[in-house]
């Protein structure tokens, strides 16, 4: 193993998912000892406030409009399909910190466990779920790595990942603690100068349920028992640890369901297919993809444009409308943006429903189908608080998977008054800014940063001599 330069700290930055100053206190002792051990900065988050934006954005320095990542999904126009949670790294259009630092630097390495855009990518090592689709229609956990042997060194180890619980009804601390296992089992192996952890506990009841303590508490305690476990095993290596999180979720207690407004003003095109409808998009005249609480809206006649926009404005929940010509204050002014981008106000998040009838809604939106859905949806979840069959509905149906019958999970609810929080705006109140710690003393970070500036301080926490 290659002998590291003195003046390279090894160090680990974890991504605690939707932290803040506000969920920091008596259920996270560990974190608020580490904050008030360290120096902390809070962060005015990137707009929009989502996942593979601010990801990208910390890891490039540069906006949405320099690095492509416009959203965690939008429309490619020239396949004229809407299209999320694509994992080519590819497709972030700028580089990464990890590249600088090897241009300065030989001998250093970095390892991605789990951060967004992590196939193909220049990192040394990486791990991402990534689960098999078989032809008898079940869906198998599974996670990609690099090198190739290095996932059945993990899986063989730990177990296969548990991706169910990483997404959909059955989220749970066991998705956050495989990732902290696999990240630590993955330094032991290769030590890397940089390790990028990504921990997305709280991102679940916290959009179930918004900030109420008394059912996001036994959350807050498991997410700071897994980070104790990593920070003392990366301090025992002489490490630097960062917490640091990418957004905020804040109440919210109005789902708009912006293609249906878009639909019955006669610019939505649907295709019907057994009985089922589905967003025909490359024929629409507009439409919208849903992203918590943003929205791109494409606009095929460029002259209807500010007819569309007079219809949106008029939309209760929705704060501000942006064309292209103010596009550029947000600094969302790129290919991949929409003719125009909704903002929800701080109540409010946009749904991706198009259909006007339960009984006409497209197989898939009673599933958890990240791939299909032209757009988010928290509902996935979920199921039925009133189907009170729902545990045997669901028994059933894997007895089936697992005697070769081809079945559908369609147990996922199609109300997405379930929400309670949700993320994407900037928020009113700085306790719901997402938050940087640092446990190097040295650290002299403003009170408040900026989106990019994650980038720069990273690195200067990186050469800083210990």
């Amino acid at each position: 193993m290659a002998e590291k330069p003195a003046d390279m700290r090894k160090t680990v930055v974890i991504n605690v998912v939707g932290l803040t100053n506000r969920l920091i206190g008596e259920h996270t002792p560990f974190i608020k000892s580490f904050l008030e051990k360290g120096k902390h900065s809070l962060i005015k988050p990137v707009l929009p406030a989502v996942t593979c934006t601010a990801q990208s954005t910390y890891l490039t320095g540069k906006w949405p409009s320099e690095h492509g990542i416009v959203a965690n999904g939008w429309y490619y126009k020239y396949e004229c399909e809407v299209k999320f949670w694509k994992q080519s790294n590819k497709l972030v259009q700028a580089p990464k910190l990890w590249e600088k630092l090897k241009q300065k630097d030989s001998n250093f390495t970095c390892s991605n466990m789990f951060w967004w855009y992590n196939m193909y990518s220049t990192v040394d090592f990486s791990v991402t779920p990534r689960p098999n689709y078989l032809a008898d229609g079940r869906k198998i956990p599974d996670v990609y790595s690099h090198p190739a042997d290095l996932r059945d060194t993990l899986q063989n180890k730990l177990g296969t990942f548990p991706l169910f619980n990483f997404w959909g009804p059955k989220t749970s601390i066991k998705s956050s603690q495989w990732i902290a296992d696999a990240t630590i089992e993955t330094d032991k192996l290769h030590d890397s100068t940089l390790t990028l952890v990504y921990l997305p506990h709280l991102d679940y009841n916290l959009q179930r349920y918004g900030n109420d303590f008394d059912l996001i508490s036994k959350d807050l305690n498991e997410i700071d028992t897994v980070v104790k476990d990593l920070v003392i095993y990366f301090e025992s290596k002489s490490s630097q640890v960062v917490l640091l999180s990418e957004y905020g979720i804040t109440d919210v207690n109005n789902p708009i369901h912006l293609n249906r407004v878009l639909r019955k003003n006669g610019y939505l095109k649907i295709r019907e297919e057994r009985g089922l409808e589905l967003l025909d998009a490359g024929a629409s005249e507009a439409f919208a993809v849903a992203d918590h609480q943003i929205s791109h809206i494409y606009v095929k006649d460029k002259s209807k444009i500010e007819g569309v926009k007079s219809i949106l404005e008029t939309i209760n929940g929705i704060e501000t409308v942006f064309e292209k010509s103010e596009i550029n204050q947000i600094d969302l002014n790129h290919e991949r943006t929409g003719d125009l981008v909704a903002i929800a106000d701080a109540d409010s998040w946009f749904t991706y429903y198009f259909w006007n009838d339960d009984q006409k809604a497209p197989d898939f939106a009673r599933m958890v189908d990240i791939h299909k859905k032209p757009g988010y949806d928290p509902v996935e979840m979920l199921t039925d608080p009133k189907d009170k069959l729902v545990l045997f509905k669901v028994l059933y149906k894997l007895l089936k998977k697992k005697l070769g019958f081809r079945t559908v999970m369609d147990i996922i609810p199609l109300n997405a008054d379930l929400i309670k929080g949700s993320h994407g705006r900037i928020p009113d109140d700085k306790e719901d800014y997402p938050i940087f710690i640092s446990n190097n003393k040295k650290y002299n970070g403003k009170e408040e940063i900026k989106a990019i500036d994650v980038f720069q301080i990273l690195e200067q926490l990186l050469n800083h001599p210990k």
